[in-house]
């Protein structure tokens, strides 16, 4: 595995930018929160370093049920969950840090060995998607409101100008422009194969079936790990679209969504 951070204690508990505002009202409401997070996040490295991986697991699971997510957190998770042979936890965990931070290189990296490992099969992205991993949804979403509040200042200033500016046509259009390829991508991103309906299947002998029953045909077996697309539920199964571009019913109980 590469670098385990984590496991020598010097991860920082960090909250994702979505959770800023309500931190900081629970900081007021109680000075001690952060100090009792790190504390807790501390013991769970102390238990990982010591080879007590499941009381790790414990700690972990404690703080991402408390809502103190980061990347690190679901990065040592990843690692304590791979120490005790739980594949399919582990990349859930480490898919999870990099929902929260795509340049986290340790946590991409053990992903990619754990999935080796586990021969966990992958969706397979759009092209759409290909061409769009330059950026993420968050970074779409700035450049959708710049470029809208660009093309609308362009706008009034041509209803307001004596006379029409050739270049501000030319930029309004260009903000227009890139407004609409910035939603298109917001979209693909959120509904493709790394997008929010994203799981990972943490059962093991899991079987796809072409309907909601045990005894139902197999359509793919899935490895833990394995990555699917949930498209709808129905009770305790759900209909998701399957790596090599098949689709089944999958038992609830035996898949995750990396999204919280």
């Amino acid at each position: 595995m590469k670098r385990m951070h984590g496991c020598f204690g010097k991860s920082t508990l960090r909250s994702p930018r979505r959770a800023v505002y309500s931190a900081i009202i629970c900081v007021f409401l109680n000075p001690s929160a952060f100090a009792q997070s790190d504390a807790q996040f501390a013991k769970a490295n102390q238990e990982y370093a010591l080879g007590n991986f499941k009381e790790a697991i414990d700690g972990y699971d404690q703080l991402v049920r408390s809502g103190q997510w980061s990347a690190n957190l679901f990065y040592d998770l990843g690692n304590a969950y791979f120490r005790v042979g739980d594949f399919g936890h582990a990349i859930l965990n480490y898919e999870r840090a990099l929902a929260l931070d795509r340049r986290h290189p340790e946590a991409d990296a053990n992903l990619r060995i754990v999935r080796d490992e586990a021969r966990a099969l992958e969706l397979t992205p759009s092209l759409a998607e290909r061409y769009l991993k330059f950026a993420n949804a968050n970074q779409f979403t700035i450049a959708s409101a710049i470029a809208f509040w660009a093309a609308i200042f362009c706008i009034i200033a041509l209803i307001f100008a004596r006379r029409r500016s050739g270049v501000v046509i030319t930029l309004s259009i260009f903000a227009l422009a890139i407004f609409a390829l910035a939603v298109f991508a917001i979209y693909e991103l959120d509904n493709g194969s790394n997008g929010r309906a994203l799981a990972i299947v943490t059962g093991m002998n899991v079987q796809a079936r072409v309907a909601t029953a045990d005894n139902a045909n197999s359509v793919l077996a899935l490895p833990a790990g394995s990555e699917i697309r949930v498209l709808s539920n129905r009770g305790d199964w759900i209909y998701a679209a399957l790596p090599n571009n098949l689709r089944g019913w999958v038992p609830a109980k035996s898949a995750e969504a990396v999204r919280l």
